[in-house]
């Protein structure tokens, strides 16, 4: 009967302690390739005027706050943007915390002037 316990509590061991495979965490692949779909998607839209280019916040640093922030056409549907861009968010805060990542901390300013070039929309500064 002892021995039947002892093997039980191993296997119960044993198993508690296997990888969970199922859930690998968010990798850096990860994040470049959500990071694309979002670009690709601003890109596919164009502008013709100052007054059709808005930002959004992008990006979560360890420290709080974006690490950037990317600049579109208000041709775009916003919802769909905002959605995307709150998933990568969400996706790079685990990233973080995962890793362990550190950063400046620095605040990263909105831009002031958001324009119309050559019909793309654009940080001016």
């Amino acid at each position: 009967m002892k021995t039947k316990l002892f093997l039980a509590a191993c296997s119960f061991l044993f198993l508690s302690m296997q990888c969970d495979d199922d859930n690998p965490g968010i990798t850096q692949n990860m994040l470049d390739i959500k990071k694309q779909e979002i670009l690709n998607y601003i890109n596919s839209f164009s502008c013709t005027a100052n007054s059709n280019c808005n930002y959004i916040a992008f990006g979560s640093k360890p420290c709080g706050g974006p690490w950037e922030y990317l600049a579109y056409s208000s041709s775009v549907n916003f919802g769909a943007l905002q959605a995307m861009v709150n998933e990568y968010n969400q996706m790079q805060n685990k990233f973080n915390i995962q890793t362990g990542a550190i950063s400046d901390c620095m605040v990263v300013t909105a831009p002031n002037t958001v324009g119309c070039v050559n019909g793309v929309c654009t940080i001016i500064n």
